[in-house]
């Protein structure tokens, strides 16, 4: 970290546009606040004739190929010089790999313009991340983390798939697998370093005597089953051998959180969060691996343990510790934080387990939409000011 914050502290450029999570997890959070309640708009059947694409289409693209990717750039592009000892990409290239995400978001929503336009405009973001990562990697032939480049440039894939299909007049299934197989796979890997990290150095900070497990063969073990688990959905989404597979990952990787002690890191919330987040992705791969059996939640409402809860939480978690951590901020969650961490826990709670009550559908909408975008728009008001200004380090 203290790499990353040298660099910020030289760099002399607009502050917004001076360390890649600035841009991006500002733009995420903002646009994660403002399109799920654009979703519940459509479902009452308001302003659905703009759009490039029918509303459920749209709300399926615009979250995992429009939001997400904006996080997980935030992410790499903050990581990459810790990994290469590169400097980080910044200033004018930083800015023109960020209007590029913008002109995506733009093209699909913005009237008039051309189908194959916009889907061309908005394929360009995950290509040129893509291009990126990879630069970096090469450039120091830190090949270790080539499955980062990998991940990022099957992402891209899944996105130039998704609009083949549906400008076709296709079903486009299999890219939101795609993306969200991708993402799944990145939780595993990229949480299962943070998370204990952080946790160690809570722990050693506090003079507490626990220690997460380091990295071992179990978890190797739990990152290959969440692969093959993502690999055989794409190939049979509805089988029962997919099933079992996610059923199976979800008790491996249920046992790794408890490796990581992570209930001893409850006084501070920015170190807890991240495992509640783990627990989401423990928790995802169970609900959904049991609705493919047939057991508890509709495969819908359990696959939204991992969009709503894992992949909600999570980021959040990662997004606030960052933009204090790298802006030489106090690694501390105040009441702001924790209510952003709430707000997404019970957002995702009632879209997840919601419909099973018997509520009707629009009040479950409602209420998760509420919460879950309070909680991105409420990061964006009080994460602002420091994500658009210079490091305190400085």
């Amino acid at each position: 970290m203290s790499n990353v914050v040298n660099e910020e502290a030289r760099y002399r450029g607009p502050a917004l546009f001076s360390m890649g999570f600035r841009p991006f997890f500002l733009s995420a959070a903002l646009f994660a606040g403002v399109a799920i309640p654009v979703w519940i708009m459509m479902l009452a059947g308001v302003g659905t004739e703009q759009l490039l694409y029918p509303p459920r289409v749209w709300h399926i693209h615009e979250m995992v190929f429009g939001f997400l990717p904006a996080v997980i750039m935030g992410f790499m592009l903050t990581a990459i010089p810790n990994w290469t000892d590169r400097p980080p990409i910044r200033g004018i290239e930083l800015a023109g790999l960020w209007s590029l995400w913008l002109a995506g978001r733009l093209a699909i929503a913005v009237p008039g313009v051309a189908s194959s336009v916009a889907a061309i405009v908005d394929c360009a973001f995950l290509i040129a991340a893509a291009g990126l990562i990879w630069r970096e990697i090469a450039a120091v032939k830190s090949w270790r983390h080539a499955p980062m480049g990998v991940l990022v440039s099957l992402y891209a894939l899944g996105n130039i798939l998704f609009h083949v299909m549906t400008l076709s007049d296709q079903v486009a299934d299999l890219s939101p697998r795609i993306g969200l197989g991708v993402i799944l796979v990145l939780l595993t890997i990229i949480g299962g370093r943070v998370v204990p990290n952080f946790t160690e150095e809570f722990f050693e900070v506090r003079g507490r005597p626990e220690r997460p497990a380091e990295f071992a063969p179990y978890d190797k073990a739990s990152i290959v089953l969440v692969v093959v688990s993502v690999i055989t959905w794409m190939v049979q989404p509805w089988g029962m051998v997919t099933g079992c597979l996610f059923l199976l990952a979800g008790v491996v990787n249920a046992g790794r959180l408890i490796r990581w002690r992570g209930w001893h890191t409850w006084p501070e919330p920015l170190v807890l969060v991240l495992h509640v987040g783990y627990a989401w992705v423990a928790a995802a791969l169970l609900l959904f691996g049991g609705s493919l059996l047939g057991v508890g939640l509709a495969p819908a409402d359990a696959l939204h343990a991992l969009t709503t809860g894992a992949i909600g939480v999570m980021t959040l978690g990662v997004m606030t510790r960052a933009s204090l951590g790298h802006t030489g901020r106090e690694r501390h969650a105040g009441p702001l934080t924790v209510t952003i961490y709430l707000l997404a826990f019970l957002g995702a709670l009632v879209r997840v387990f919601g419909p099973a009550t018997g509520l009707t559908n629009h009040l479950v909408m409602g209420l998760a939409a509420v919460s879950w975008s309070g909680a991105y728009l409420l990061f964006a008001f009080s994460y602002g000011p420091i994500l658009l200004r210079p490091s305190l380090d400085e």
